[in-house]
Parts: structure tokens; sequence; C-alpha cells
């Protein structure tokens, strides 16, 4: 596949689509305007082989764990399990159900103490999704997605969910 350096520093394709993925990629292809660090998350995923939506979320964990949880943090942990599961409504008792459940609190929760936490939802979340497979870009971008229409800023959290997912699929790329 023919590919091109870009102005903005992504990597094209020949047919001009993004090749490399990031939150940064897909919000100015969506033409949303971010300023974000690199995500630091890249070193906490341990697959061999590749990195899986579960570890994803994981390393969000490991990297982000004392946020308390936002409906954008929901959303985005939503769209994951949905990519990971291929299952398209919410699984009770699930991440997701468990994130928005956590944001609902945490809005009405005045204490920093007392409110629910990113690590608190995605500690072990591979073993917690009934379902799970190798990150895509694909899967990065609808994550990025649902983070950033969940975002009052229409940005992602640097760190969070959605530079997790677009770390994985980076990695996966490069295999």
């Amino acid at each position: 596949m023919a590919q091109q350096q870009t102005s903005d520093s992504g990597t094209r394709d020949q047919y001009g689509g993004v090749f490399s993925v990031s939150g940064d990629d897909v919000a100015r292809e969506q033409s949303v305007s971010i300023s974000q660090p690199a995500p630091a998350v890249v070193t906490t995923m341990g697959s061999v082989d590749t990195v899986t939506i579960g570890e994803a979320l994981e390393a969000t964990a490991l990297s982000l764990g004392d946020k308390p949880v936002d409906r954008k943090d929901a959303a985005a942990i939503q769209a994951a399990e949905t990519r990971a599961t291929g299952e398209f409504t919410t699984r009770p008792g699930g991440l997701a159900a468990a994130a928005q459940e956590a944001a609902a609190t945490n809005e009405r929760t005045v204490l920093e103490e007392g409110k629910v936490t990113i690590a608190d939802i995605l500690t072990d979340a591979a073993e917690k999704l009934p379902g799970d497979k190798m990150v895509t870009r694909e899967d990065a971008e609808a994550v990025v997605g649902a983070e950033i229409r969940n975002s009052p800023e229409m940005k992602t959290t640097p760190g969070g969910v959605a530079d997790s997912m677009s770390a994985g699929a980076r990695l996966n790329q490069q295999l």
C-alpha cells in the first residue's frame, strides 16, 4: 500500500485515508481541533503478539486510574465493549453498564473521595469482557468518536480510553 507523509504528521494511504490512528488523527478527519500529549500508555500494554481491546482498557486503568468516571468515559467504554464483543446492546453487569452507572453516581457525588474511578471499572477489563479481540484502526476510530461526541469540549482525555485504544491500534498496525 503506497503511503505518503502529510503536513499534519499523519500518514495517509494512496486513497487519502488515515493510516496511523490516534485521537488527534481522527479529530482532524472530523475537523475537530484538539491538542494533547502523546499517550503514555504504550509501554503498559503487555500482549506479546497483539494488543486486545481488553488490554487497552486495562492500560487506561493504569494510566488514568484515579480519574472519576464521567459521561465521555462511559461512552468510550461502551463503544470499546461493543467492538470487543460484537454485541450492540449494553450487557447488564458489563463494563459499559458499570461505567454508565458510575458516571451517573459521580455527577451526584460532591466529595471526590466518594467518586467511582476509571480503575474501579477497568482493572482486569480483559477478564471482565465476555469476548475480546485485537484492537484495529476501526475500533479506535469508533471509540475516539464516541468520546468526542460525549465531551463538552469536543476532545478526548489524554491517557484515556480513546488514547489507549489508538495506541493499541498503532502497535497492532506495526505487526
